[in-house]
């Protein structure tokens, strides 16, 4: 029997398990180029354009919403226009035409009394053109069958204790709607220019489950802990 020379080994594959959402995905993708709808440079070209979308357009609009009063208007009535003055056209949000899922946008606002919080029950439907991908939580089963039968308890897992006397309303988004959440502008704002507010409105603001604070920001990074057990390199 042969010897295996140094460093010859079966290759193993990348992941152990591959879904049926994922062969359906490559399979429909893999006609629709063959049918010449798209190319496979286009479909590059649009996910790295898709992955590098997040949340600063949604956060814009809700800062210029606290300093303007006649755009928190227009906001809250049609979210839709009120986007293409941060730079998002929902009707060509990407620049590759209108997406197939098109949807209206409807802007939430918290008051003293009322705290929205966004969902989507039925799958992970989420305002992608404004607000970036959404995180792994919101798709989870756990989050989505949670919080809409226990939403003051779901919410403080998250860290966001609300008095009694505030209602929570979860909102459910679909194929017609999507959702995002202004929150109420904190204490100690009364200041700031408009870049500085819209850096306080994080992601998990604009879904409801946190609040805006002045000493957190969305760009913040996290703190950087040395590690137990380093890895050491012999030179």
């Amino acid at each position: 029997m042969a010897k295996k020379s140094p460093g010859e080994h079966k290759a193993a594959p990348m992941v152990e398990e591959v879904s049926d959402f994922e062969i359906l995905e490559l399979a429909v993708r893999e006609l629709a180029i063959e049918k010449g709808l798209f190319t496979a440079d286009d479909h590059r070209h649009f996910t790295e354009f898709a992955h590098s979308i997040g949340p600063l357009p949604a956060a814009r609009l809700v800062a210029k919403a606290w300093l303007d009063p006649k755009f928190k208007k227009l906001a809250l009535e049609d979210g839709v226009t009120a986007s293409k003055e941060v730079g998002i056209d929902w009707l060509n949000p990407t620049g590759f035409g209108t997406p197939s899922d098109y949807t209206d946008l409807r802007v939430l606002e918290d008051t003293p009394t009322v705290k929205h919080v966004v969902v989507c029950t039925l799958c992970s439907c989420y305002p992608r053109p404004i607000l970036g991908h959404s995180p792994e939580w919101y798709r989870t089963p756990n989050y989505r069958r949670r919080i809409v039968r226990w939403p003051r308890q779901v919410l403080s897992e998250f860290g966001l204790q609300l008095p009694e006397n505030v209602e929570i309303r979860v909102e459910d988004s679909n194929q017609k709607c999507r959702f995002m959440v202004m929150p109420m502008r904190p204490d100690g704002t009364e200041d700031w220019s408009e870049e500085e507010l819209a850096a306080i409105v994080t992601r998990d603001c604009l879904i409801g489950v946190a609040l805006p604070r002045p000493d957190r920001k969305q760009n913040a990074q996290r703190p950087v802990h040395k590690a137990i057990h380093p890895v050491q390199h012999d030179h």
